[in-house]
């Protein structure tokens, strides 16, 4: 099984992503190598799409009006929750409960291939599941450089609800008539989304495993079953 020292590093250390192509040089925020206007647009309240080690992700703050705009630009039901982005499990506490079993998990599998469902601090939005939040630990460099910067941001894909999402995060942004200077530049890599699971509280009689799967995607039920049959 996969393994790595640590997920619960510094957001803004490693190097750029090898699984996302480099475009054209744009021009970057003098802070770093973040495009221009990206983190003002977000401030706004306004949805970009930034790339992930999957798929590119239309993310915004996890605010009322920002997550409304959002949600329309996709034509999503509300009742469709959406994850949200984190670039650390210490960016996460600052949300939901940050089980030590979340640690041992995430590090067992490559970063970025697992989204959990955790116990919210405080209830949020309904559309990002009110008391039960999924957060997603990025593996993109970038991602988590941005995100350092401005907070969590949704992590649901760019593209408009039951079409297929596109690699290209620019490609996405003109599909979902946004300016190019909404996007990152770059082609993400593609292939199956992560794999979305349920921490199941401890004391909870009624559950047997300590995690359900929701989603599969980058990591199959079979690895995560192996993996917990390990640790007992």
């Amino acid at each position: 099984m996969w393994q790595q020292p640590s997920l619960n590093s510094i957001c803004m250390s490693g190097s750029r992503s090898s699984e996302v192509q480099d475009a054209p040089s744009v021009r970057m925020d003098k802070a770093g190598g973040l495009p221009i206007g990206i983190v003002e647009r977000v401030r706004q309240g306004l949805p970009i799409i930034y790339p992930t080690s999957t798929l590119p992700a239309l993310g915004c703050l996890p605010q009322t009006e920002a997550l409304d705009s959002l949600f329309e630009l996709k034509n999503r039901s509300e009742s469709k929750i959406v994850s949200l982005g984190v670039c650390s499990l210490e960016q996460a506490e600052e949300i939901v409960e940050i089980p030590d079993i979340a640690h041992e998990i995430l590090g067992a599998f490559p970063p970025g291939s697992l989204t959990l469902i955790l116990p919210a601090l405080e209830t949020l939005d309904a559309r990002l599941g009110g008391s039960a939040i999924a957060v997603r630990v990025l593996a993109d460099a970038r991602a988590r450089e941005l995100i350092a910067v401005t907070g969590p941001l949704t992590a649901t894909s760019a593209n408009l609800s039951g079409d297929e999402p596109v690699a290209d995060c620019e490609t996405a942004a003109e599909i979902l008539n946004l300016p190019k200077s909404a996007a990152f530049p770059g082609k993400c890599v593609g292939g199956a989304p992560s794999t979305l699971i349920r921490w199941n509280v401890s004391g909870d009689a009624s559950q047997d495993a300590d995690w359900t799967i929701i989603r599969v995607g980058k990591v199959s039920a079979e690895e995560i079953q192996a993996w917990s049959m390990q640790r007992t």
